[in-house]
């Protein structure tokens, strides 16, 4: 734009530039007088009468000249419109400059706007940096705080479990030590009934009719019964395919209802996993089945064949 301005400015200067005008004065001397004018021819005389002489003419001095003054010069009208270009040049040059100012501050306005976004964004990511940073430190700490929580329900759990393995153990050794007393009290019931029944018999004569009566009579059936209860509740997973013929066989003693009172291995088969199944088979089978007259045997022998296993 200024290249553009100074290049009009120069053109016009250089199209509007004339040669001066000559400005021509005449000066007159008041002390130089100019002649008096000549008189006019008298006609020729006519054939007339001659006419009176006039009277001679006075010679008046002419009037003194006016003094001329030197003409003002004019300012040509080139001069005045190179004038105007100059001025139009200045304004142009104002508001070029008025321009360029107001377009600097709004550069200057735009670049302090962008630096305030620039801050502001800068401010907001770190804002947003921050609250991701606490947010990720409180789901680190509520998932510390849960795994702490199921520690402590694990060792509650642990500890509950525990006290109730050993409230059950207390109250199996409770109703052990109760079941063994009420069959110590049944036994010393039994053997004190045998030894009234002897004494009774002793006291007889010694016949030997209360010990017929009370001695073990070998019944086919109900020993049958017995080993049939027990062996419906044997658990034995272990093969059977062996040499020989394994066998254990057990001594039971019981009450005059049925209830077990002791389990005596008498002999072994030589397999313990199979001892353990027929002894834990004998003690899930208490009552055991009575007698077609509703009585039972003291004490009872059973013996198992592994190779009869179900």
């Amino acid at each position: 734009m200024h290249a553009l301005l100074f290049f009009f400015l120069w053109a016009g200067v250089h199209w509007q530039s004339t040669p001066p005008v000559a400005v021509e004065a005449e000066v007159w001397d008041m002390k130089t007088q100019a002649a008096a004018p000549k008189a006019p021819p008298e006609p020729e005389a006519e054939a007339t009468p001659p006419t009176p002489t006039p009277p001679p003419v006075e010679r008046v001095a002419p009037p003194p000249e006016p003094v001329v003054e030197p003409p003002v010069a004019k300012v040509p009208d080139a001069d005045i419109a190179l004038e105007r270009r100059k001025q139009k040049l200045k304004l142009a040059k104002e508001k070029l400059a008025e321009e360029e100012r107001r377009e600097e501050l709004r550069k200057q306005e735009e670049q302090e706007k962008a630096d305030k976004a620039a801050k502001l964004a800068k401010l907001q990511d770190r804002a947003e940096a921050k609250a991701k940073a606490l947010a990720e430190a409180k789901a680190e700490a509520k998932a510390e705080k849960d795994k702490e929580a199921e520690k402590l329900a694990e060792k509650k759990e642990l500890a509950e479990k525990k006290e109730l393995a050993e409230k059950k153990v207390a109250a199996d050794k409770l109703a052990k030590a109760k079941r063994a007393a009420e069959e110590n009290k049944a036994i010393d019931k039994l053997r004190a009934e045998d030894m009234r029944r002897m004494t009774g018999a002793i006291g007889s004569g010694g016949s030997g009719t209360a010990a017929k009566s009370t001695g073990p009579r070998s019944d086919s059936g109900y020993q049958a019964a017995v080993t049939a209860k027990i062996k419906g509740n044997l658990a034995y997973t272990g093969g059977s395919d062996m040499e020989g013929d394994p066998r254990a066989v057990f001594k039971i003693e019981q009450l005059p209802t049925g209830e077990i009172l002791s389990v005596r291995k008498v002999k072994s088969s030589g397999i313990p996993a199979y001892d353990s199944a027929v002894e834990n088979a004998i003690h899930k089978s208490s009552p055991l089945p009575k007698k077609k007259d509703g009585t039972v045997d003291r004490e009872v022998t059973a013996e198992f064949k592994l190779k009869d296993t179900p």
